[in-house]
């Protein structure tokens, strides 16, 4: 009994990684769209095999024709690689600093919220409550 429930713990943990993991790319994909990458879908099982063979959700250079080229392969969500020029890929690390910062600010605003929600919070005022809200 133990052990399924070990393994449906460990099963619940990794797929809540790789429902990350998908979030993840899903928005660096965007922001790679965004920034002016082409995606090219991998629709052939030739093309999905060789996505594959590349290094997944990380965006690397390359080089085509003599030309840099910034790749990025991702076997699984959208079975697929982006491709873009140095141009793109400055406007990706553009559009990349910018959702970090607001990512932070959003947190930061969320920080302040709670402390003022915590100031204002009279708990004493509302007596005992069923049950803690810890363990």
């Amino acid at each position: 009994m133990k052990n399924l429930i070990l393994i449906a713990v460990m099963a619940i943990f990794f797929a809540g990684c790789s429902s990350i993991e998908n979030s993840n790319a899903i928005n660096t994909e965007r922001q790679l769209a965004a920034a002016g990458f082409q995606m090219q879908l991998a629709d052939t099982p030739a093309r999905l095999e060789h996505v594959k063979t590349l290094e997944q959700r990380k965006l690397l250079p390359s080089r085509k024709d003599g030309n840099l080229v910034y790749v990025y392969a991702d076997a699984t969500s959208c079975k697929c690689i982006y491709a873009g020029s140095e141009a793109d890929y400055q406007r990706y690390q553009r559009i990349s600093l910018r959702q970090e910062a607001a990512n932070q600010n959003r947190m930061a605003a969320a920080d302040i919220s709670m402390a003022q929600q915590n100031a204002a919070m009279n708990w004493g005022l509302w007596g005992g409550w069923n049950r803690p809200f810890y363990d």
